[in-house]
């Protein structure tokens, strides 16, 4: 009896259609995980032209949006958006990114994953929060809220707990004296950076 061998190309070929449909979790999204980080090109959206780049250093004040009646639908990385984590989208950092907001009338602080694009429109919106983000932070209530926007390098434990909808170790409030700082500088119209 002769037996006939697949040849190695198909055999990986295979494999690879096998790994990629797995990793689709039977559908259009794809799983969250920190890796591939995307960057991807410039794209325009109602006549401005965004330019996504690596940004370790990024520490803005602006003002914080939150959004959260798209529950369902795919993030601009392409994970399931789940309007109860405490994720965000931004125009131009690499998705995902992690950051820490602080709110400026309280100096309250939390970290969040990045997973999406906007806020579009006003510039001085620099980040659209989930509302489960918005809820952690204490702005839900708000329209929008000033906000000091830094990216930051979390403990993978922090990572994972925000992969998974949980809710990552608390971070202390900013003290009085930084939160005036911070304050003043919103009020000058001059960031951290």
């Amino acid at each position: 009896m002769v037996r006939a061998y697949p040849c190695p190309g198909r055999l990986a070929l295979a494999a690879a259609a096998a790994m990629a449909l797995a990793g689709c979790g039977g559908g259009k999204f794809r799983p969250v995980a920190d890796v591939p980080v995307r960057i991807g090109p410039p794209y325009m959206v109602r006549g401005t032209t965004y330019t996504p780049a690596a940004d370790p250093g990024y520490d803005m004040l602006g003002y914080a949006t939150w959004y959260g009646n798209e529950s369902g639908n795919r993030t601009a990385n392409g994970e399931r958006f789940q309007t109860g984590w405490a994720t965000a989208a931004h125009r131009t950092l690499p998705l995902p990114s992690y950051v820490e907001v602080t709110a400026l009338d309280t100096g309250k602080r939390i970290l969040l994953r990045v997973n999406d694009r906007g806020p579009f429109g006003e510039q001085a919106r620099i980040i659209d929060l989930s509302r489960g983000a918005a809820e952690r932070l204490g702005v839900r209530n708000k329209g929008k809220a000033a906000v000091r926007v830094r990216v930051v390098q979390p403990s993978e434990a922090d990572r994972k707990a925000l992969r998974e909808g949980r809710e990552p170790r608390g971070l202390p409030p900013v003290s009085g004296r930084a939160l005036r700082n911070l304050q003043d500088q919103f009020a000058r119209g001059v960031g951290p950076r």
